[in-house]
C-alpha cells in the first residue's frame, strides 16, 4: 500500500516496517512543514501518524480505510527533527479495528493518535 501512496512518500516518509497489525514510519520535519509559530504544523504530525495507522491496518491484506481518528499533541517538533510513528493494533472485531500510534522525536513523545479502521468489502463479488 505504501508503494502506491504518493502523498506520504512526497512528504519524505519512509516505511521502516509493517506486519501483523503494526507499522513504523519515519519523517523529517522540513522548512515547508513549519507553521507561523516556528513549530511543525499539527497537520503534518497527524499525516505521519495516519500513514503509520494505514500501513498497520492494511498489513493483513484486505483494503482497509479509516473510519475515524483523533490525536493529542504533547510536545512541539522543530524543523530538522526526525519523527518516528509506531502503530500497534489494539483490537479487530468483524470488519473494524482500533489502532494506537505514538509519534516520537528520540525519546520524547510528540503525539498520541487513535485510529478506527474499517475493511472494505470486495466489490468484485
Amino acid at each position: 500500500m505504501f508503494e502506491a501512496d504518493p502523498a506520504s512518500r512526497g512528504l519524505g516518509m519512509e516505511l521502516l516496517e509493517a506486519a501483523g497489525g503494526s507499522a513504523v514510519v519515519r519523517m523529517t520535519v522540513t522548512a515547508e512543514m513549519v507553521n507561523g509559530h516556528g513549530i511543525a504544523h499539527g497537520g503534518y504530525v497527524f499525516t505521519l501518524a495516519d500513514t503509520a495507522f494505514a500501513c498497520a491496518c492494511n498489513s493483513y491484506g484486505p483494503v482497509t480505510v479509516a473510519a475515524g481518528a483523533d490525536i493529542s499533541f504533547t510536545a512541539p517538533a522543530q524543523e530538522g527533527d526526525v519523527l518516528t510513528a509506531t502503530a500497534h493494533e489494539r483490537t479487530r472485531y468483524g470488519r473494524s479495528g482500533i489502532y494506537d500510534v505514538t509519534v516520537m522525536r528520540g525519546e520524547t513523545v510528540i503525539a498520541e493518535f487513535r485510529g478506527r479502521s474499517r475493511v472494505i468489502k470486495d466489490t468484485s463479488e
